[in-house]
Formats: structure tokens, sequence, C-alpha cells
């Protein structure tokens, strides 16, 4: 490589770090993740989206004026090939606190989910049992979720599409046994840029052979789709991600958020009227005017 192609992927590459950086400490500053404090399992499934995560979050632990803790958490489900001396040897390199924890749920999902059969649900239920449990065990009171943007934009659809409901993954919400807060600091951010920052920082990658390998995922089906219309209608995904946090209820059909039956008229100009089909400018951006964590 030349030495002025060198400088530009130096250059390229600083400005992923910093994008990422911003990013994630707009996340964390926006929906309040973090406090003074707080000890932070980190999962880590030895994919890239879950080593960006750590990595990034390692960085903004160092120059954070709120003192709070990082414990790594892997859990090892026994895949037949499974490397498993690969994590515990990368986090001994970082000098991270960490825990393995080995359990065969690989065995339970294959022999309750038929052949052919999609083993996401079943398989992401066991991982979630042990993961609450072992925060319990190491005293934490955050967990966090390496998923990101796309993740986030997907679910949405799936929902959508299969679940006849508008909901998606939340960067915050409470876990189902109501013992911790479980975080996404990777909301903000895009899959492409996770993936340029995992082949520049060389994380070693350990490829799910369960789920992750599955070809008729309808989540991969879904991706799919995006990935066209962001290929032929440029931020349109974008828009669709900044859509989920300027919501309009009452144009809507939820009697539960917006009380349709007892609507009366006023007699005064209302803002939030028929005005279902008006050219609005777009919404403001997603991010924080004042970042904490920089």
């Amino acid at each position: 490589m030349s030495t002025s192609a060198a400088q530009k992927q130096q250059l390229e590459q600083n400005k992923l770090a910093k994008r990422l950086r911003r990013q994630v400490g707009e996340a964390i500053a926006d929906y309040n993740m973090i406090a003074a404090g707080d000890r932070v399992m980190v999962c880590l499934s030895g994919g890239k989206d879950s080593y960006g995560l750590l990595d990034v979050l390692l960085g903004l632990h160092e120059k954070s004026p709120v003192p709070f803790e990082l414990v790594a958490f892997n859990l090892d489900q026994k895949h037949p090939g499974y490397p498993e001396h690969i994590l515990p040897e990368y986090l001994t390199s970082l000098g991270i606190p960490y825990r393995i924890e080995v359990q065969d749920t690989y065995t339970t999902v294959k022999r309750l989910i038929p052949e052919g059969k999609t083993m996401c649900s079943l398989c992401s239920r066991l991982r979630r049992g042990v993961i609450y449990r072992v925060a319990e065990e190491l005293g934490a009171n955050k967990i966090a979720l390496g998923h990101h943007r796309d993740d986030i934009v997907q679910t949405f659809f799936l929902n959508a599409f299969y679940g006849s409901r508008l909901k998606a993954m939340p960067p915050k919400l409470v876990s189902d046994n109501g013992k911790h807060i479980v975080i996404r600091p990777l909301a903000y951010v895009e899959e492409r840029d996770l993936e340029a920052y995992a082949a520049w920082k060389q994380f070693p990658i350990i490829p799910c052979d369960l789920c992750g390998s599955q070809d008729n995922l309808q989540r991969q089906q879904v991706k799919q789709m995006l990935n066209e219309w962001d290929r032929r209608f440029p931020g349109r995904v974008e828009n669709i991600f900044r859509s989920l946090a300027n919501v309009s209820p009452s144009h809507l059909l939820d009697g539960d958020l917006f009380d349709f039956k007892n609507l009366q008229a006023t007699g005064e100009a209302n803002a939030d009227g028929d005005t279902a089909f008006d050219a609005d400018p777009l919404p403001p951006s997603m991010t924080a005017k004042v970042i904490s964590f920089t």
C-alpha cells in the first residue's frame, strides 16, 4: 500500500472511530443509559456487534466523568466445534473482568425444535434466563446488548409483518424479571460501520452456527428488503428509524394510546388535527446537544 493510500485509510479509520464514539455517547446521553456507580455487564456473543460495543464502551469508560464499572459476559452454549478459548484469551488481553458461563442450551434447542424450523425464539429465551441470573450474581444493575440501528428497524418490520403490531427494540427497558435495566448503546450505529470497525480492529469473530446460519429466517428476508431500499432510495432506512422517535398516537388507530371515543370538537384550532397528509418538515435528529461521554 502506498503512503498516500495508507494515510487515507488511517484518516477513514479515525473518522469511523470518532463516529462510533459519538453515536454511542449520544445514545447513552439521550436515554440516560449509564449513571454514576452503575455496574454494566456487556454481553458478548463473539460477533462483530458485541465486540464493537465492548471496544467503544471501554474507550468511553476511560474518559467518562461518570464513574461506572464494566464486566464482560459470554454464554458458551456448547455448539459443536465452538472455539471456547478465543473469548477468554481476548478478554484477558484487555485486562477486563469477565465471566464465561457454560450451559448446553444447544442440545435443548436441537431436541425441541424440529429440523428446518427456526430456532431463534427458544434459543433467545434460554439465553435470556442465563443472562439475568449471571447479572444478579455479578451485581450488575445494567445489561448492555449489541443491537444496532438496523436491528431496531428490522424488528419494527418483523412485528408489523408477522405480529400485526407496531413495536421495535427500545434503547432502554426493564428486564423481564424486573431486576435489571437492559440498554442498547449501539442504537444509533449502522451495521455497515460495525462491519468496517470489526475488520479494522481484527476482532476474533466467532460465527454463530445455530440460529445465525439459518437461511429461512424472517429477519434475513426483512434485512434483504431494507438493504434493497437503502440501495435504491438512500436515506429511507434512516428516516424510518427516526420516525420511531416521532410518533403521533392521534393519527394511528390504538384506542389505548389515544381516546378516540371521547374525542370532541372544541371550536379551536388544533395543531394535531386532520393534517395527516400535509408535507411536514423532517423531524429533528435523535441525538442530544450536550454529550456526557466524550
